[in-house]
């Protein structure tokens, strides 16, 4: 992985006296590792890039093994649910899509004069938007890097629509399209996302400005490869979020610092490294190749590979539909929600959790245990004086929490 990731400190140089580096064992085993993710992905399958949606979901939910392979491996999740008969619900409508371009054409309309005023920048003068179209997407993202050089070493105001910036991850480049990069005087440059979500009352919801953050901070450390070979330049860690504001159309604009989600994004990235180990637990013959195998064989496949559902899955992952009636059966208690999943340490399914508050298993030194035990015993006091007879029958206080947590479950 490349120092951009913080995967640790440069080699040291190569002497005469050493011949070979650390970085050396690196060649073959990453070609092995793309071989095994092609395998994986099946040998006719086109693979489906990362994008910074799929780097920031991947990034809010570390230790989802599953999204990890599948996402390096380029496999096509929204076909893949949808053969294992758990299509998602995951994306845009047509509507919301048609009025989100329309909202970043105004945004961007007469060369971005209404983007520079929200950056601060009252009718300057000389704003350079140069062209960045090229063959390819390494050659777009060869002529972006180009571009901020030389806006950098200009000197000036420089909007940059809908540059292609490219990512190392997982021994490949990932190409990210921010909606644009501005940069300034200073040299410093700014992201700028555009979404069509509205700020009313001057707040907005915070799911989707925490979503907006994370992919954004995916861009800002792409830039900071590029800014650490640029004289003169600096990633500014404050993104320029701008959304309509209350019922209009009208934009407005709203600084975000995202240098947390930034982090978070750097360690997860870095993590990638161990695709390796993940496709290890993959027994040899199995694929997640949608055109060759039956729904029985990619269920297998992809069971094979831990997952770590929550609820919040439900707006991030086109194989939500499918974790969720997984984790449904096994009874984990993960479908109730990462907090709940938090408070009950140890008890890991709603069975164990029902068994640990009737006293029939669990330590009574575990406070989850102590806690769940003390609430049956008030709410079978609270039974006993309102005369009213136990929906799970008498001395089974937990017959009814485990009803509420199966509604928990479906609503989730």
């Amino acid at each position: 992985m490349s120092d951009s990731l913080g995967s640790g400190p440069r080699p040291a140089p190569r002497t005469p006296q050493t011949r070979q580096t650390p970085q050396e064992p690196e060649v073959p085993r990453r070609a092995a590792l793309r071989r095994r993710l092609a395998e994986l992905r099946g040998p006719a399958a086109v693979p489906h890039p990362l994008d910074a949606r799929a780097l920031a979901a991947l990034a809010a939910n570390p230790g989802c093994r599953r999204r990890a392979l599948l996402d390096g491996a380029g496999v096509d999740k929204t076909g893949l649910a949808s053969a294992l008969g758990a299509p998602s619900g995951f994306g845009q409508s047509q509507f919301a899509f048609m009025r989100g371009h329309a909202f970043e054409a105004r945004v961007k309309a007469d060369g971005g004069a209404e983007l520079l005023r929200l950056l601060g920048a009252e009718a300057p003068d000389g704003v350079r938007t140069p062209d960045l179209a090229a063959a390819g997407p390494e050659g777009r993202a060869a002529r972006t890097a180009l571009a901020l050089r030389e806006a950098t070493a200009a000197g000036g105001w420089t909007l940059l629509d809908h540059p292609l910036l490219a990512l190392e991850v997982a021994g490949s480049p990932a190409y990210l399209e921010p909606d644009a990069v501005v940069v300034r005087p200073d040299g410093r440059w700014t992201v700028v996302e555009v979404k069509s979500f509205p700020v009313i009352d001057g707040s907005a919801d915070a799911a989707k400005v925490g979503a907006a953050a994370r992919q954004a901070a995916v861009y800002v450390l792409a830039l900071e490869r590029i800014a650490a070979v640029t004289d003169g330049a600096e990633v500014d860690h404050t993104v320029l979020l701008v959304c309509p504001r209350d019922f209009s159309n009208q934009p407005t604009g709203s600084p975000v610092d995202v240098r947390r989600q930034l982090s978070v994004t750097r360690r997860q990235l870095a993590r990638l490294t161990r695709l390796e180990d993940i496709a290890a637990e993959v027994p040899r013959g199995m694929t997640f190749d949608v055109a060759a195998c039956s729904a029985e064989q990619l269920a297998a496949a992809v069971d094979a590979v831990p997952h770590a559902y929550a609820p919040e899955c439900l707006a991030a992952c086109e194989l939500a539909f499918h974790c969720r009636d997984r984790a449904r059966t096994a009874g984990a208690v993960e479908a109730l929600g990462r907090s709940v999943r938090g408070e009950l340490g140890g008890l890991t399914t709603v069975g164990a959790v029902l068994a640990a508050a009737r006293g029939e298993a669990g330590d009574p030194g575990d406070p989850a245990v102590a806690a769940l035990r003390r609430a049956a015993a008030l709410r079978a006091e609270a039974v006993a004086g309102t005369g009213a007879e136990p929906r799970g029958g008498a001395g089974v206080p937990g017959q009814a929490a485990g009803a509420d947590a199966r509604t928990g479950a479906g609503a989730a």
